[in-house]
C-alpha cells in the first residue's frame, strides 16, 4: 500500500473513504476513535469503524492517553474486525492533547510500547503508530518513540515531520525522513509512511523516491480532490499526468454528494457536504456566484444547480 488517505476529522467518513479508493488510494483511515468513546459504547464512536461497502483496506485509527481506555475496548472493537490499527499520537489538537492523547504521547514514549503489544496480542491485527518529530524543537525523541513502538510490534510508521508546538505551521522538515530510513534500512520488516505537505503528486514522488519512503499518506491535499490519488499513480508509471477538468470536479462533487446521501440520508448530507463542495471548486474562475449558492444548499438539487453555474 503505498497512496493512503490520511485520517481527517470531519473529512474521512465512508463517503470520502468511497471517493478515494476509486481514483486509487490503496487504502484509507478513518476520522480517529476514542478509545474511551469505544469503551463506553459510544454508537457514535462505534459508527466511525463502519466500512464503506466494498471498502477492503480499511485502517482504524484510535487515540487514547494510556493502555486503560484501549484495553477496555477491545471487546467492541473486535465487533468491527479490525484488519491494521493506527494509534494516534500525533494530533496537535489542544482538546485532544490535555487529555494526554495525540501528540501528547510524545512526552511519554514508554506507553506506546504496551499499547501496541496490547493490540496486536488482544486483535490479531497490524499496528501502525503515527507520531510527530517531538513535542517541540528542544525535544526531538521521533527515534526513541519509535523504537518504543517497534518494540512493542508494530510493523508501520508514519512520521509527520514537524513538532507539536509547530501544529500545521511552517514546513515539515523532511530530512528527517533519512534519519529515520537509516534507522530502519528497507528490507527489516517496518514499513516507512510519509506525512506532511503532500498537496501535488511531485510532493508524494519526493517522499517516495527522494527519501525512499514506502508509502505517503495524503490529508489535507485530498480535501476536495480526490484526483491526486490518480494523478500520483499516472506519475509514477507513466511519469506525467493529467488534471481533472472542471466538468470531472463538478461530476466528483455530486457523486460524492450522492454517497453521502446514501450513507447518512440528506439533511446530514446537505449540511456536511459544504466544506467538500467549496474545496472540489477551489481555484476556479469565475466561481463566486457557485460559492453564495452553496452557503445555502441543503439539498442535491440546490448543490446540482449551484454547481451548474461553473463554465465548463
Amino acid at each position: 500500500m503505498k497512496l493512503i488517505l490520511a485520517p481527517l476529522a470531519g473529512y474521512t467518513d465512508k463517503a470520502f473513504r468511497e471517493i478515494a479508493e476509486g481514483f486509487g488510494a490503496d487504502a484509507a483511515v478513518t476520522e480517529m476513535v476514542s478509545a474511551e468513546g469505544l469503551a463506553r459504547n459510544s454508537e457514535k464512536t462505534f459508527s466511525l469503524l463502519e466500512r464503506a461497502e466494498g471498502e477492503k483496506n480499511l485502517v482504524m485509527q484510535l487515540f487514547g492517553p494510556d493502555i486503560d481506555p484501549f484495553e477496555r475496548c477491545i471487546p467492541n472493537l473486535l465487533k468491527a474486525e479490525p484488519e491494521m490499527i493506527d494509534i494516534n499520537c500525533g494530533c496537535p489538537v489542544p482538546k485532544v492533547v490535555k487529555t494526554g492523547a495525540g501528540s501528547a504521547l510524545m512526552r511519554t514514549p514508554e506507553k506506546i510500547e504496551d499499547i501496541v503489544r496490547l493490540l496486536r496480542n488482544e486483535t490479531g491485527a497490524e499496528v501502525s503508530v503515527k507520531f510527530r518529530l517531538g513535542w517541540d524543537k528542544d525535544s526531538i525523541n521521533f527515534l526513541k518513540f519509535a523504537s518504543y513502538a517497534v518494540k512493542g510490534g508494530a510493523s508501520v510508521l508514519t512520521l509527520h515531520a514537524r513538532t507539536r508546538a509547530q501544529g500545521y505551521s511552517g514546513t515539515a522538515d523532511k530530512s528527517q525522513f533519512s534519519v529515520l530510513r537509516r534507522e530502519y534500512p528497507k528490507g527489516d520488516g517496518i514499513r516507512l509512511y510519509a506525512s506532511g505537505d503532500v498537496f501535488s503528486p511531485e510532493d508524494a514522488i519526493e517522499y517516495l523516491e527522494k527519501y525512499d519512503m514506502d508509502g505517503v499518506m495524503f490529508a489535507r491535499g485530498a480535501i476536495g480532490n480526490p484526483f491526486i490519488f490518480r494523478e500520483t499513480r499516472e506519475l509514477l508509471e507513466h511519469g506525467f499526468y493529467e488534471k481533472p477538468s472542471v466538468q470531472e470536479k463538478k461530476d466528483t462533487a455530486l457523486r460524492h454528494l450522492e454517497r453521502m446521501i446514501y450513507y447518512y440520508g440528506p439533511n446530514v448530507a446537505g449540511k456536511e457536504m459544504r466544506k467538500h463542495v467549496m474545496a472540489y471548486i477551489k481555484g476556479i474562475g469565475g466561481a463566486n456566484r457557485t460559492k453564495s449558492m452553496l452557503t445555502t444548499a441543503l439539498s442535491y438539487e440546490d448543490y446540482k444547480k449551484a454547481l451548474d453555474e461553473l463554465i465548463v
